[in-house]
């Protein structure tokens, strides 16, 4: 009997509200990058859209490829962003895939567009864009970069920085600031991420509840409905399932022969290909850098500012690279890891952990094999299946065959 998760139903008519709700031309909008501060514009009483998560969208509707070439037209790369380059194609070609399942023309009209580049410095260029072509407010904040540990003086910087944010979202809204509002949505946020990180932890058992795969499905509300009721009730209901699983002892494999890290970003165009090639090697991806990216421990309701601000600064992809092996190096141990998948991502460099020699020193250290394919977020010009099919068909085959020696 094929393993599924039941509250995936629950999921879908969730994103489905989500973006239905945007056809109400009474509510005001403001975009803002994923890891940006969602929280403080909610508690102004914005909306919120997130352009990556479109960027997604047309990744696994696989429409970036029809949509990259208009960018590129304008002067974009094709080796910068694909998430940034597929949506701007979008946008000036007029189409996307939001139009034939929720039948809307586009993405909402924003009031106010705030970005992080906490990411990466695409996210700066990509929302200017839109910025000048919608005549729209743009706010941008600029944490530290690449950071071994996140000290006080760049925690009080970005919370400076989160502070100038609010007279412009005085003004656009017409609300004053309330920080008892800011804390209850930041509650929310920390509740429901604190959900989110146990049921990523519940792959921690063996068998595993929850794939990888599964995860890039599951996160939705975590990305696009941080600091709602609505994110925190979901977590609680995924959870409640996943842990009764575990109880009994059924996973998404009857047997695990192998299990795996996947490092970097989902190659979202071939999501259901890759889940069926593991799964049929009895290989489980049982954790992944992307997913863990909105685990925030450091929201506290009582600092608001400061906390959110530390917990925006220092995710995984803007830390230095020993800070990354460190984080790694704890995650293969909790999830009993038998071997590493790097993804470098030929238009991602910052979400890329394989081209400074990290897979090298993780296999030193660590001593479990692992292994860089290349391909990319939403280009599959990048992407050769056949090549990476026998790439990592002969990786779990090294991963099942060191364990016998073992």
């Amino acid at each position: 009997m094929m393993y599924k998760i039941e509250s995936a139903k629950v999921l879908k008519e969730i994103m489905a509200n989500y973006f239905l709700g945007m056809k109400s031309t009474e509510k005001k909008y403001a975009w803002c990058t994923s890891v940006g501060p969602a929280e403080l514009l909610r508690s102004f009483g914005f909306e919120v859209h997130f352009p990556e998560n479109h960027g997604a969208l047309l990744g696994t509707s696989r429409t970036a490829g029809d949509y990259i070439p208009e960018s590129s037209k304008l002067g974009y790369s094709n080796d910068i962003c694909s998430y940034m380059t597929a949506d701007i194609g979008s946008f000036l070609k007029k189409e996307t895939p939001l139009t034939k399942h929720y039948q809307l023309d586009g993405p909402p009209k924003p009031s106010i567009i705030v970005y992080n580049t906490n990411q990466c410095r695409e996210v700066q260029d990509w929302f200017n864009f839109f910025g000048k072509e919608l005549g729209c407010p743009v706010f941008g904040i600029t944490p530290p970069r690449h950071l071994d540990e996140v000290k006080q003086e760049e925690i009080d910087d970005v919370a400076t920085q989160f502070r100038n944010l609010i007279p412009l979202c005085e003004q656009v809204s017409g609300i004053k600031f309330d920080i008892d509002r800011f804390r209850e949505t930041l509650k929310l946020s920390k509740e429901a991420t604190d959900l989110w990180k146990q049921v990523l932890w519940t792959a921690t058992a063996s068998p595993a509840p929850i794939s990888f795969f599964d995860a890039t499905i599951h996160m939705g509300p975590i990305v696009v409905l941080r600091g709602t009721q609505i994110a925190k009730d979901y977590y609680k209901v995924l959870l409640e399932e996943l842990q009764g699983n575990v109880n009994k002892g059924i996973g998404f494999l009857e047997k695990e022969k192998s299990r795996i890290y996947w490092d970097g970003m989902p190659i979202w165009g071939k999501l259901r290909p890759l889940s069926e090639l593991f799964i049929q090697n009895n290989a489980a991806i049982v954790a992944s850098t992307y997913c863990n990216s909105w685990v925030f421990d450091a929201f506290d309701e009582r600092h608001p500012f400061e906390s959110s601000a530390k917990a925006y600064t220092e995710i995984f992809i803007n830390r230095s690279e020993s800070a990354k092996e460190k984080i790694l190096s704890g995650l293969v141990h909790d999830f009993h890891i038998d071997g590493i998948i790097f993804h470098d991502a030929k238009t991602c460099a910052n979400n890329s952990n394989s081209r400074f020699g990290m897979p090298q020193r993780l296999r030193e250290t660590l001593g479990i094999p692992t292994l860089v394919i290349e391909g990319d977020l939403c280009d599959l010009r990048f992407y050769s299946e056949g090549q990476s099919i026998t790439k990592m068909e002969t990786f779990i085959e090294q991963i099942e065959s060191s364990k016998v020696l073992i």
